[in-house]
């Protein structure tokens, strides 16, 4: 048996799959600050067998989490000389451009504990002043006074050659065994000093609540008898160990959302979809992202907390590429100092989370207006809901204020919700090049399969795909998961004229140390496979696209067909192409995936019975532009694979609601799955 569990804001996802392919879920709130309780509880409520599981895999929230929270250590900084203000300086593009009293974000080093020290590379990687190891000392019992918990280490160019920074590592751990230390090029090989020096300070901050937090996990697990394979879910849409995590938990820092991304792109291999939007609601957020031909994208161009009025904090780690909104079921509606309407980024979360879970929540949600519209039922809820309550507030913060009906106030929110969710959508579809009547929208999350029907007719998407156990789908994703590391190298040449022994001699070293670090994880090598990009420029530009390249060794003919495809995705990102233009590697970037048995899909079983077997019952719902009309409500556990349902209808389970609109259809699939479309 694989198990995956999942921590989101509000609630805990556990999915398992036994040998034959049969899936069960199951629920439970999430507990902070101890996640690892929430762990345990949902365990208890699957009731598995934990002395059958053969593999555990986990997502968590609790990297990003001390992150947002500043919940990490005290952490110093050590840099090369005349560099310590790195982070204070940062980059001048800030987001706020005419707001005469921006302030940059305060790093998470204070200028106190960032020291420097006589050390000195050029940017080939060529030492032009050797490491100065009493300064070291001399820092160490420094940031020994000071109550330091962690140390970053950031050499300028030594993404190039990292010697002095592993002499000073090894130092540190002579001197001070204790504290958590991270270098740079243990993160990151790539150049661009601010980022490169943020993620290693950011890496360091958490490093020990993320051994205190695995640790504690890992304990709890081997407590109720569960001695299986036991690995963690990464930003990059892989896996990795339980051991390898606590080194560099930065790679954590979306480990849950991306795994429902992963999902959604082998659910769509499995049902012939390469071209897919997977879009997650969760109680607090909306995410998406945009799976093309089969490919989910990976960026290293990640920053926490950017809004259009802060610059956040980059994270120049390999992240799934997603657009993340403050838009969820336990999202708060709320009137702004202008009098309009607005939905989130606030959240009731957990913890009261909406007025409808009875647990002293005194705000409107997304969650109430769905229950009031109908488009929820109380009896699905797993307290005793007072819709009286829920109704009185609304009309009392929401109504009242616009001289309108409850009803209507709480449509209004549901509109807005779904304003914010398209434009999250656009922004990974249309503002970059898609067409979204190309493409199929997974909804998964609690929230996905209600609001996905009326976004997909605002967007033109063709096609809306309901997985089964929606509600828990990212902890699915995770079960169908590789190993995955990536091997990033800064390695900057002109295409024309460049030495092909030397780039093959480097792409052979990087695939070398990834056998070298699968060995050491008990992955043999003929279970690793490899996948090659390149990062390219036009001469003359800053930033870069990502190509992919074949395997094997590269020929002037091959990095011809590689220029090719460049021009195609530089013309599909930006409009345009300068194919008579010089062209410029920036980064070599191997992912190395450890490949794992993956369970085989079961296709759904037809168990008898007709399609008013599963009629739960008719009542009234609000639409859009519809008015209110008496809709039947199925359960979607007695429906049978080719079963076809004409909207208005709702499809419930235990919990999730799928909302199919007038003038939509949706139709079951072999495995199960919801498919929604348009009535011709």
């Amino acid at each position: 048996m694989r198990v995956a569990t999942d921590i989101g804001g509000t609630f805990t996802d556990l999915v398992y799959v036994d040998q034959h392919g049969k899936i069960g879920v199951a629920k439970s709130h999430t507990t902070p600050p101890n996640f690892e309780k929430g762990v345990l509880d949902v365990i208890g409520v699957s009731g598995i067998d934990t002395a059958q599981l053969d593999t555990f895999i986990h997502g968590t929230t609790v990297i990003i989490n001390a992150l947002t929270e500043r919940k990490g250590v005290k952490t110093g900084l050590i840099t090369t000389k005349g560099f310590r203000d790195v982070l204070e300086i940062s980059r001048g593009n800030r987001p706020d451009l005419f707001n005469i009293q921006y302030e940059k974000p305060a790093p998470f080093v204070p200028r106190y504990l960032r020291q420097e020290v006589e050390e000195r590379l050029n940017y080939k990687g060529e030492i032009i002043q050797k490491l100065h190891k009493d300064r070291i000392q001399e820092i160490v019992k420094y940031f020994k006074k000071e109550g330091v918990e962690a140390i970053a280490v950031s050499f300028l160019h030594s993404y190039s050659n990292p010697v002095h920074e592993i002499e000073t590592v090894q130092l540190i751990k002579e001197l001070w065994p204790e504290v958590a230390v991270t270098a740079s090029h243990e993160v990151t090989r790539e150049w661009r000093e601010y980022e490169r020096t943020s993620t290693t300070v950011l890496n360091s901050y958490v490093k020990p609540i993320a051994s205190s937090y695995v640790d504690r996990l890992e304990r709890e697990l081997s407590n109720v008898g569960n001695d299986s394979n036991k690995y963690i879910m990464q930003s990059n849409g892989g896996t990795t160990t339980f051991e390898q995590s606590k080194q560099t938990p930065i790679n954590m820092v979306e480990s849950g959302p991306v795994a429902g991304i992963y999902g959604s792109a082998i659910l769509g291999k499995i049902i012939g979809e390469d071209n897919i939007i997977a879009f997650d609601i969760g109680g607090t957020t909306a995410k998406c992202s945009l799976i093309d031909s089969g490919e989910v994208k990976v960026t290293t161009e990640y920053n926490i907390e950017r809004t259009e009025r802060t610059a956040g904090y980059p994270i120049k780690v390999p992240v799934v590429d997603i657009v993340e909104i403050g838009n969820g079921g336990g999202s708060i509606a709320w009137i702004d100092d202008g009098g309009s309407l607005r939905v989130g980024p606030q959240s009731a979360g957990a913890l009261p989370g909406p007025i409808a879970y009875g647990k002293g929540g005194t705000e409107p949600t997304t969650t109430d207006a769905n229950l009031v519209v109908g488009r929820l039922s109380p009896k699905n809820f797993d307290n005793q809901v007072d819709m009286e309550n829920v109704k009185t507030t609304i009309n009392e913060k929401i109504a009242k204020k616009f001289n309108t009906t409850v009803d209507e106030a709480a449509l209004g929110i549901i509109r807005i919700a779904n304003s914010n969710m398209l434009n999250a959508l656009k922004l990974i579809s249309v503002r970059k090049g898609y067409d979204p009547r190309d493409f199929a929208l997974v909804a998964f999350g609690g929230g996905g399969s209600m609001h996905a029907p009326a976004l997909a007719k605002e967007l033109g998407v063709r096609k809306v795909i309901v997985p089964v156990a929606t509600s828990v789908f990212s902890a699915w994703g995770m079960l169908m998961t590789d190993l995955r590391h990536d091997y990033i190298q800064t390695y900057i040449r002109r295409v024309e004229g460049i030495n092909y022994d030397e780039l093959n001699e480097i792409l052979a070293r990087q695939e070398s140390e990834a056998v070298e670090q699968y060995a050491g994880e008990g992955v043999k090598e003929e279970h690793v496979l490899f996948s090659r990009f390149v990062d390219l420029r036009y001469l003359g530009q800053e930033h870069t696209v990502k190509v992919p390249v074949p395997n094997g060794k590269i020929t002037k003919e091959g990095m011809n067909e590689v220029i090719q495809k460049f021009h195609e995705l530089h013309q599909q990102l930006y409009t345009f192409k300068l194919e008579e233009a010089p062209t410029e590697i920036v980064n070599l970037h191997l992912i190395a995936f450890g490949s794992v048995q993956k369970p085989e899909l079961a296709k759904l079983e037809n168990i008898g019975g007709t399609l008013e077997d599963s009629l739960k019952e008719v009542r009234p719902v609000l639409y859009e532009n519809h008015g209110w009309i008496d809709t039947k409500v199925y359960n979607r556990t007695l429906l049978n694979p080719d079963a076809k349902l004409s909207g208005p209808v709702i499809v419930e389970e235990q919990s999730a609601s799928t909302v199919v609109y007038p003038g939509q259809k949706v139709t079951v699939d072999a495995y199960g799955n919801l498919i929604i479309e348009a009535e011709v």
